[in-house]
């Protein structure tokens, strides 16, 4: 793997982690259940893309 292409993987993975962290504050502090649980929904796939950006590691 090529620099750049690490370079490409480490920023994915923090835009990932960032976004996995920003719905889990999120849905904690929703005070409707549909959309917390939604949102809990997005944080779950964000966690699955970020650990298939860590697998290709």
């Amino acid at each position: 793997m090529t620099s750049k292409e690490l370079l490409y993987i480490e920023d994915a993975l923090g835009h990932e982690n960032f976004m996995k962290s920003c719905s889990k504050y999120t849905a904690s502090q929703l005070k409707d259940v549909n959309l917390a649980t939604y949102i809990g929904q997005l944080e779950q796939k964000h966690n699955e893309i970020f650990n298939k950006f860590l697998n290709l590691l």
